[in-house]
């Protein structure tokens, strides 16, 4: 199963499902595709859409995923990684109104230069990128926040 997860941003992201359909309908995806698409509304015969679920429900399509297909939010992303997902990403664009700013444009790019994503973006076949998971070994992803935690807890002891 491949997992689409758009978050819980207000405004749409078509463009990421318009393609992800065209590739289940052209055949190139074959695997069911379930979405969580949050507050886009999408209607599709081809992808099984769902506006929103739980935590649970979320851990556990990211558990059962092959691939996760998701915008490039930090905590979508990041929970793929710690489930050592495969993850595609796409940023949300202001200019489209996918998005407020274009601030997943940076997340994208810090998580692609330290090799723990692939990315999806304007003018790319998404075929092209999946067909690429089939190498991708993502380096995995290390949480710094127990490092942070101890550095803070050192720094107000301190004080």
């Amino acid at each position: 199963m491949i997992l689409v997860v758009l978050g819980t941003h207000e405004l749409p992201f078509t463009r990421l499902l318009e393609e992800v359909e065209r590739l289940k309908k052209e055949g190139i995806i074959k695997e069911e595709v379930i979405v969580q698409a949050g507050h886009t509304k999408y209607e599709s015969d081809v992808l099984d859409i769902k506006p929103f679920v739980n935590y649970e429900v979320m851990d556990e399509l990211m558990e059962d995923a092959s691939v996760v297909i998701t915008h490039a939010g930090t905590g979508s992303v990041i929970s793929a990684l710690k489930k050592g997902k495969k993850v595609i990403a796409a940023a949300r664009l202001k200019k489209y109104g996918e998005h407020n700013d274009d601030h997943q444009l940076q997340l994208l790019s810090i998580f692609l230069e330290q090799k723990h994503i692939l990315s999806w973006g304007e003018g790319e076949d998404l075929g092209k990128v999946m067909e690429k998971t089939a190498s991708f070994e993502p380096v995995p992803f290390k949480s710094g926040k127990e490092q942070m935690f101890s550095i803070l807890n050192d720094f107000l002891k301190e004080a």
